[in-house]
């Protein structure tokens, strides 16, 4: 059986550039197939609309929302037609569990991975060209994986794939509801403990850059102020990414770092030497 896993990117975040890559890092898995369509950089109602219809004509056996600000109409209202068509869904977006709306998320059916450290970036026009933008996305990019954070989302998406390959369908998938604080996402990562505090500082730097961000962007009006606040924050993001760096240089060093691939059924193996074969 092949499984047909669906895709809605609406509009961006670091999440979304890898999520469909995380589950066939070779593509070579046999076990399942990916289809994903995309908003752009928007998240106008005829963006999403245009989604949702690719989506609902691929007939996916589950779909994934990954947007910014999951609880914002746009992404609400493309889960909302993709469970109307008896699709079931997993919400990925960025920490939304303060804003009122989440209540709603949390009560419902749908399936959620809420990314703590995915944080919003400093979108003002001033400070934010392409390079910076891309920059920034590449080093929260680099957070996430090294963190634990995406190999944390990956495996809770494998296993809805495997609940289908084991003949479950529609509302009888047990679909993830977590939030990926840092203890969730450096947990068994790490074989050495300044590895393990490097990478956990590094997660909550990425956690606390939204909140310079959302000043920056949002609460304050001034110019010359403003640009400061969200330079600031990138370079926070930066600093995480080095350490991760570091983290990931003291894992090697001491020939630990874990790997798990995907065979071509599916199927996770792993090991923490380098020169071994996956067992």
């Amino acid at each position: 059986m092949v499984v047909k896993v669906g895709v809605a990117k609406l509009g961006n975040i670091a999440s979304g550039v890898m999520a469909e890559l995380l589950l066939d890092e070779r593509a070579d898995r046999e076990d399942m197939q990916t289809f994903m369509a995309t908003s752009g950089t928007k998240l106008e109602p005829a963006d999403v609309d245009r989604v949702v219809s690719n989506l609902k004509a691929y007939k996916p056996d589950f779909c994934i929302v990954v947007s910014p600000n999951g609880v914002l109409p746009g992404p609400t209202g493309a889960r909302e037609q993709l469970a109307a068509a008896g699709i079931p869904v997993i919400i990925i977006t960025d920490d939304v569990t303060t804003k009122k709306e989440w209540e709603g998320v949390k009560a419902s059916s749908f399936g959620y991975i809420i990314m703590k450290a995915d944080s919003m970036i400093g979108a003002r026009r001033e400070f934010l060209d392409p390079t910076e933008m891309a920059d920034f996305n590449g080093n929260l990019v680099k957070v996430l994986a090294i963190t634990g954070a995406f190999r944390k989302l990956q495996i809770a998406i494998d296993l809805v794939i495997d609940q289908v390959k084991a003949g479950k369908k529609g509302a009888e998938l047990v679909l993830p509801k977590i939030v990926m604080t840092t203890d969730k996402a450096v947990d068994g990562e790490f074989t050495n403990n300044y590895a393990l505090a490097k990478a956990r500082a590094a997660h909550e730097i990425a956690m606390a850059v939204a909140g310079q961000n959302v000043k920056g962007c949002f609460m304050t009006k001034e110019w010359e102020k403003y640009i400061p606040i969200v330079a600031s924050a990138h370079e926070m993001m930066r600093t995480a990414a080095m350490l991760c760096d570091e983290a990931r240089e003291i894992e090697k060093a001491g020939d630990n770092v874990m790997r798990q691939s995907h065979k071509k059924d599916g199927a996770l193996v792993c090991k923490n030497k380098l020169v071994a074969k996956f067992e």
